[in-house]
């Protein structure tokens, strides 16, 4: 269906108040799930149909078999799924595979009808509502996808872009430290090349924002991430977030504080790239290095413009699993409590709570449902274990999603971070010793807990006393992280013990 035979029934649904424009600071307290809609669940529900990555092509996921699977999503304590991007892409299958992922966009005003149907994708929007979750959508704005060679594109396959005038003059981008080329030239190859929208014009702008307001509105979406946005000029940003009227994430694929933080003077959020980089390298052996996590911790707080409406992650489509470095299960956990517990938004990638460890694309791209969405895998309860812990800080500490982490402890192998308001602190100890490390305590200071104040570490919900002289001893086993709270507070609904 064309997204433009919708726009009548935009006033209707907002007047019912179907749309939930939601802000950044109603973003702060959310955790995301990000699947592949193609690669998480088919509308058979089947566990058995085949999806062979190296193919590259459609596997069968669509937005009704994400709807019958969000029991299995909100169980682990999601408040918010991120889905791939929803428009219409090029139909054919090449070598280089088929556009199962999204990312290769023809026509902006219609709907990828492999996922299914406008109606599927609003009753998706509106299962998430019931059940008090929120929907994000994943949307490109640098580039179309065409199947051929660059210097030889029919541009009336593109709606609206039918033109080369809308588009950048080809050249293929050679070099990504010259800002320039990386703005106005084309990613791709000469089997699927990607030809890149000139972003400076007003055309092009006029087009995008109202595209991007009439999208929001009308499938009730309540967030965007953003693809490529180190691929256009910065100022872009500014009015296509504005005209979306809800929190907007970017994908700014750069570990230099520097040059990725600029990008949220543009747009609510980032994905923490600078992060993602030495919390990787931290926690895929023992010998990662636990300084470099807790320098970048520093750079990003003082650069980044707001380091708790970033997007928080160890794992996504496209770098190589977590597992693919260790099969380590303590290791596993501690970077995944390190993205739940520290700043910013929380994005676990679809198939993460299950171990895959697919390397680089396409191998990363595994199909979910093979799992069996196993409920009781050591990951999957790992997970729910770790939102649980934060969405109860949360209730308990209003502050607790504006308040910014920082290090309190660090050695050769543990990082202790400090989080959240004076009474209702996390301290957080994560450790890279691996399964094999057996049990031993640190002695960490600077909690800011007062002296006798009793903790419960909520891993294994045992308690621990503050010394006198403020300092905590942290049990530490078989290199799993510990997570300390005041046993005070856990006299609420819902607590984690």
């Amino acid at each position: 269906m064309k997204l433009s035979t919708l726009v009548g029934t935009t006033a209707a649904a907002v007047l019912s108040g179907v749309v939930n424009a939601a802000t950044p600071d109603e973003w702060r307290s959310q955790s995301i799930y990000f699947l592949l809609t193609d690669r998480f669940a088919r509308a058979d529900n089947s566990t058995t149909a085949t999806c062979d990555t190296d193919d590259r092509l459609y596997c069968g996921g669509s937005w009704q078999g994400i709807i019958n699977q969000l029991d299995y999503i909100q169980n682990m304590g999601f408040t918010a799924i991120w889905i791939s991007p929803v428009t219409e892409q090029l139909p054919q299958n090449t070598s280089d595979g088929s556009s199962y992922h999204g990312y290769w966009q023809q026509d902006i005003y219609s709907l990828n009808d492999h996922f299914g149907t406008a109606d599927d994708l609003n009753n998706l929007a509106s299962a998430l509502h019931d059940r008090g979750m929120y929907l994000m959508v994943d949307v490109v704005a640098n580039h179309m996808g065409y199947a051929g060679n660059p210097t030889d594109v029919d541009y009336s396959v593109f709606n609206p872009f039918n033109s080369q005038d809308y588009f950048h003059s080809y050249c293929a981008i050679t070099d990504y430290d010259n800002q320039t080329m990386v703005e106005e030239c084309w990613m791709g190859d000469d089997t699927v090349c990607l030809p890149d929208l000139d972003t400076e014009s007003s055309d092009v702008q006029n087009i995008w924002y109202n595209w991007i307001g009439d999208l929001v509105s009308n499938y009730s979406i309540d967030g965007l991430r953003i693809d490529t946005v180190a691929e256009v000029q910065q100022e872009f940003w500014s009015g296509y977030n504005k005209n979306a009227g809800v929190y907007c994430v970017g994908e700014v694929d750069n570990g230099d504080v520097s040059y990725a933080c600029p990008y949220q003077g543009y747009l609510d959020g980032i994905l923490n790239y600078p992060m993602y980089f030495p919390l990787v390298r931290a926690f895929e052996s023992s010998s990662g290095s636990m300084s470099d996590l807790s320098d970048m911790i520093s750079s990003v707080k003082a650069d980044c413009s707001d380091s708790n409406l970033l997007g928080s992650f160890s794992e996504n489509h496209d770098n190589p699993r977590f597992a693919s470095y260790t099969q380590d299960f303590a290791l596993a956990k501690n970077v995944i409590s390190y993205t739940i517990l520290s700043d910013g938004i929380p994005i676990i990638y679809a198939g993460q709570e299950q171990h895959y460890d697919g390397g680089n694309d396409p191998a990363n791209r595994e199909a979910t449902w093979l799992s069996g969405y196993n409920t009781t895998s050591e990951l999957y309860t790992w997970v729910a274990k770790m939102n649980k812990i934060r969405n109860y800080a949360i209730q308990w500490d209003h502050g607790y999603t504006t308040y910014n982490n920082y290090p309190i402890y660090q050695d050769d192998n543990n990082l202790a971070m400090r989080k959240g308001s004076n009474g209702s602190q996390i301290v957080t100890v994560v450790s890279n010793v691996g399964a094999a490390g057996g049990q031993y305590s640190l002695t960490v200071t600077g909690a800011g807990y007062k002296a006798g104040t009793v903790l419960t570490e909520l891993v294994t919900c045992t308690n621990v006393t503050v010394e006198d002289s403020g300092d905590i001893s942290v049990p530490m086993n078989s290199g799993l992280p510990s997570v300390l709270y005041p046993a005070s507070k856990l006299n609420a609904t819902g607590h984690p013990c």
